[in-house]
């Protein structure tokens, strides 16, 4: 059950090493705390490696990439892989310029991230080496929906063979694929779309669960989206009527501290294909 994968990260509180985006770090740290894990935030070169070396885990984020940043990529992902730490990679806006696009086909290649946690636009980008992005959204041609839902799942496992990695593809219908299975997941709210970083946070937690339960990485990742998805239903069903996308922001980092594996099995609405 994706419950225990749940309990995992609250026995076990992994510290995790986040190079994620200065948009979103703050609410990266605080979801991951609330999902009962530990952050640690650096992407300084001559700091990463150290950090990287005392935690369980890394997350990395390619959302606002700059020299520096991109560097500590490097320097962390080499010592994670060293350590046998799983590494997650989630490659915002990859598309959207050659330097991200880039970037992100990099680590992927070289560093073998564990997982890969992206939109369908940036998931095909990776996959194709070619691609457009709206923003950091899915373009609205490519979006995972029940008519094209078996090219799809075909499509993530593949890449998950192709890249060696379990592949997150999530939007309103979200896909947790290895190269033999493929978790059909349908929890979220499209309110969740009006608040930046859900998926950097999403992104931050799994890692999380990844770390907490190494030898189930696509059931943590599974467990993981659910958790997501289902603590964005729960914050859009306490919002107060004058509340906004700021309340709902807190309401769902609620319901990720307030989860528990009941709540999680329970409400978790997925298919294995």
């Amino acid at each position: 059950m994706l419950g225990n994968c749940l309990e995992n990260v609250r026995k076990s509180m992994p510290l995790v090493h986040n190079i994620t985006n200065y948009v979103t770090v703050n609410d990266v740290a605080n979801a991951i705390l609330a999902c009962g894990g530990s952050p640690i935030m650096s992407d300084e070169p001559d700091d990463v490696a150290d950090i990287t070396s005392i935690c369980g885990g890394l997350n990395i984020n390619i959302g606002t990439l700059n020299k520096r940043t991109i560097e500590a990529m490097w320097i962390s992902g080499a010592r994670s892989k060293e350590l046998g730490h799983p590494v997650l990679l989630d490659p915002v806006g990859a598309g959207a310029s050659a330097l991200r696009t880039n970037t992100a086909v990099k680590i992927m290649e070289k560093i073998k991230p564990d997982v890969i946690r992206g939109n369908i636009s940036e998931i095909k980008t990776l996959a194709l080496g070619s691609g457009t992005t709206k923003g950091v959204d899915a373009d609205a041609a490519d979006t995972v929906t029940e008519d094209n839902l078996e090219a799809m799942i075909s499509f993530a496992k593949n890449f998950a063979a192709k890249s060696g990695a379990v592949v997150a593809i999530t939007g309103a219908i979200d896909l947790v694929a290895d190269a033999e299975t493929c978790y059909v997941i349908r929890n979220g709210r499209p309110e969740m779309s009006r608040i930046t970083g859900t998926g950097c946070q999403l992104s931050g937690i799994t890692a999380t669960y990844i770390t907490a339960n190494p030898d189930h990485k696509t059931e943590a990742v599974a467990a993981a989206v659910c958790m997501m998805g289902l603590a964005g239903e729960i914050g859009v069903a306490n919002m107060a009527e004058n509340e906004g996308n700021s309340s709902l922001r807190n309401r769902i980092i609620d319901a990720i501290y307030n989860m528990d594996a009941e709540t999680l099995d329970h409400g978790a609405k997925y298919e294995v294909r």
